[in-house]
């Protein structure tokens, strides 16, 4: 086993044991802080993140992804008001869920726990860093990071910054911890902490997610990819339509909640496609489609099959047209990843069925999958987006990072035999 790991692990426990128990003042206190400091120690963090992006771009990394990585004045901002919104935010640790009397007088009642110890692992995402801090440090979780080597500088920064507000709020600094060490080794070692880790959240692209999922012998919340469809139904706005997909396909196509996939309706195509055609050419999106698309968009390419079941994470979208809301759910559910899916509608019939039958952890009615995201949610942040469907799904915030346990009251009772 890794001696540094085990350190951190025995580090992160021995934290957990005081955070499990501290008052929602004391948390809020130093997570108000915590933002500050971030926002004192901005120039610093700025610097270290120039060198992540010009090694990025040096190693050759896409330009959807250099946008993952950049840091500015904005996002710093940005990474503080997401802190403090978590600050303001209900804690859920304590919450009596249930408290019942049994036949035997015993009362037995069930309230929201810590996990413990939080492990994540993550890509070049350096916000990723404070959200995951604010919300395990909230429900009273210590974590450990382990970034990617594309943001270590922006990461030890950012941390270096956090870890100082909980000094200076007398909190243990190994409430949070940066495992620096970016060798593919100790992330796979990271992934056996079974010892010290209760539970693991991988976020970042398929390839990660799946090693994460096939390596790990922590239990694992699988944040998931975003295969995110937007089908325009034959009674569609088709002016609405537009404004939609080209803010979900290209306000940021890096991103998980990113449109990577049209279903149009044949009824609507002649009218619709040319326009949107011009629309994405504009926006230099290519687009991949079928034989009908291709006779209405003059740029397009043809489609693969692989094409209708992959997120690109760039410039790039495909689009099918169906002849139906059935072919266009049945199209959706086959391919989806389980992230975010949108109908553009004007038939309550269409949208209620879309809403029933699509299976994902988000399913939007005549709005952009771009608002798949915590603090749009109103959770102040997320540590992710999971599309599985046990403990958590979809955006998790505060109460995903929680548990629950029975309390039992009694006065002398046995069980019989």
């Amino acid at each position: 086993m890794n001696e540094i790991l085990i350190t951190m692990g025995e580090n992160a426990k021995k934290a957990e044991t005081v955070l499990r128990n501290l008052s929602t003042g004391v948390k809020d206190s130093a997570l108000l802080k915590a933002a500050e400091y971030l926002l004192q120690d901005e120039e610093k963090i700025l610097a270290a993140n120039a060198v992540d992006v010009e090694k990025g771009r040096e190693n050759g990394m896409p330009e959807s992804l250099v946008d993952r990585l950049r840091l500015n004045h904005s996002r710093i901002l940005g990474m503080a008001d997401g802190i403090r919104q978590v600050a303001s935010l209900q804690d859920p640790v304590g919450e009596v869920l249930s408290m019942k009397k049994r036949p035997n007088g015993l009362v037995i009642g069930q309230k929201r726990v810590p996990l413990g110890v939080v492990g994540m692992i993550y890509e070049a995402r350096p916000n990723v860093t404070s959200d995951a801090f604010a919300l395990c440090f909230k429900t009273g979780n210590a974590v450990i990071l382990k970034g990617g080597s594309d943001a270590i500088r922006s990461n030890i920064a950012i941390v270096a910054a956090l870890r100082k507000a909980l000094r200076d709020s007398d909190v243990p600094e190994d409430a949070l911890q940066l495992i620096e060490d970016t060798s593919r080794q100790t992330t796979t070692d990271f992934m056996k902490c079974s010892g010290f880790i209760d539970v693991l959240i991988p976020r970042g692209g398929q390839g990660l997610i799946r090693s994460v999922v096939e390596n790990s012998t922590v239990p694992v919340i699988e944040t998931g990819t975003g295969n995110c469809h937007i089908f325009v139904d034959e009674t569609a706005d088709l002016d609405m339509a537009a404004r939609i997909i080209m803010n979900a396909k290209t306000q940021r196509v890096g991103v998980c909640n990113a449109c990577e996939s049209l279903l149009i309706h044949e009824k609507v195509k002649d009218r619709f496609l040319p326009v949107l055609a011009q629309k994405l050419s504009d926006a230099h999106v290519e687009v991949r489609t079928d034989e009908e698309g291709c006779a209405l968009m003059p740029e397009a390419v043809p489609a693969a099959e692989e094409d209708w079941g992959k997120e690109y994470l760039d410039y790039i979208l495909s689009l099918k047209v169906v002849s139906s809301v059935d072919e266009a759910i049945a199209h959706i559910n086959r391919y989806n990843t389980g992230h975010s899916e949108a109908i553009i509608t004007e038939n309550y019939s269409n949208a209620q069925r879309f809403l029933e039958e699509v299976d994902a952890a988000a399913v939007y009615v005549n709005a952009s999958t771009r608002f798949t995201d915590g603090n749009e949610f109103g959770f102040g942040a997320e540590i992710g987006i999971s599309t599985q469907k046990l403990h958590a799904r979809g955006p998790m915030g505060l109460t995903a990072l929680t548990t629950t346990k029975y309390i039992i009251y009694g006065n002398g009772q046995t069980r019989p035999d």
